[in-house]
């Protein structure tokens, strides 16, 4: 996977298939006195499985998508104690270039960090939706690497509002209102759910980026009037020795000049698991509240 890679072979490749183009930054940004972690590291053992008692439980769902026309699919959290008598926020939660829909059980453990803290008190229940970010035209991309990636991962956009989201509220007991959606990606997932959660806050009133690389649109195109938002969170983040941490310094210009409020959080690290599975944690715990 692309996080596993060296920074300047992650560079590299993301520049190669024209996928770097949020705001204009060089290849070395360097963290500025602004640039500080908002939070702690979490606590040893956060992402790891609790032993005993309730937990949660990962279930693969398939959905028709129309955008590409087959059916789909995506892992789906449910907090412990699921019942389809109450209904519960919905979290859509998107991974980065050479990921699929099982990376943020994997490699994010997020399953595990949501159990911890749902157990623990500090998270409010909620499903977690984490599909293939990738909508391929082919049902079986032969390379994951190749082909039309930024197409690709544009064209999942619409599958996620038009497909994806309809037939989730169909099969699982969720919130159908802006306040119970929230939107999260990493990498180019950040991207995706910055173009999604800005563009369609009529759908999602929280909004977050980690890392956020891909082909996010500019700020002023996805967003008329930012004082019509009415976001519960805004929320951007970045590793301190991140190669792209220029993406996400222009992305907080941008939110400064429009007035916006948001959550700003370099912590320690690059581009990789062991800095989003940290991001989660604490994201977490701040949805929905």
């Amino acid at each position: 996977m692309i996080a596993t890679m060296r920074p300047f072979l992650l560079w590299f490749a993301l520049a190669a298939v024209g996928l770097a183009q949020g705001p204009r930054v060089g290849p070395a940004a360097k963290p500025g006195p602004d640039d500080k972690p908002a939070f702690p590291a979490p606590p040893s053992g956060f992402d790891q499985a609790p032993s005993g008692g309730l937990a949660g439980r990962i279930e693969t769902f398939e959905y028709e998508s129309k955008t590409v026309g087959f059916r789909r699919k995506a892992e789906v959290y449910l907090p412990p104690g699921y019942s389809s008598e109450r209904k519960y926020p919905v979290l859509f939660l998107l991974h980065g270039f050479g990921g699929n829909e099982r990376v943020w059980r994997m490699a994010g453990r997020a399953d595990a960090i949501l159990d911890n803290l749902i157990r623990q008190g500090k998270a409010v229940p909620m499903v977690v939706v984490m599909p293939n970010g990738r909508a391929s035209l082919e049902p079986n991309l032969a390379n994951p690497l190749g082909g039309d990636v930024a197409g690709d991962f544009a064209r999942f956009e619409r599958d996620l509002v038009e497909d994806l989201l309809p037939a989730i509220e169909a099969r699982y007991a969720v919130r159908r209102d802006r306040e119970g959606r929230a939107i999260a990606g990493l990498s180019i997932g950040g991207g995706q759910a910055l173009n999604v959660g800005l563009g369609r806050s009529d759908l999602f009133a929280w909004v977050a980026a980690m890392a956020p690389a891909g082909d996010p649109r500019r700020f002023d195109a996805l967003v008329a009037d930012p004082r019509r938002l009415r976001l519960r969170l805004l929320w951007l983040s970045r590793g301190d020795r991140d190669v792209l941490l220029g993406l996400a310094q222009g992305w907080r210009r941008q939110f400064q000049e429009a007035g916006l409020e948001h959550v700003w959080h370099v912590g320690p690290g690059i581009h990789n698991f062991e800095v989003w599975r940290a991001d989660l944690y604490w994201l977490a715990q701040r949805l929905f509240r």
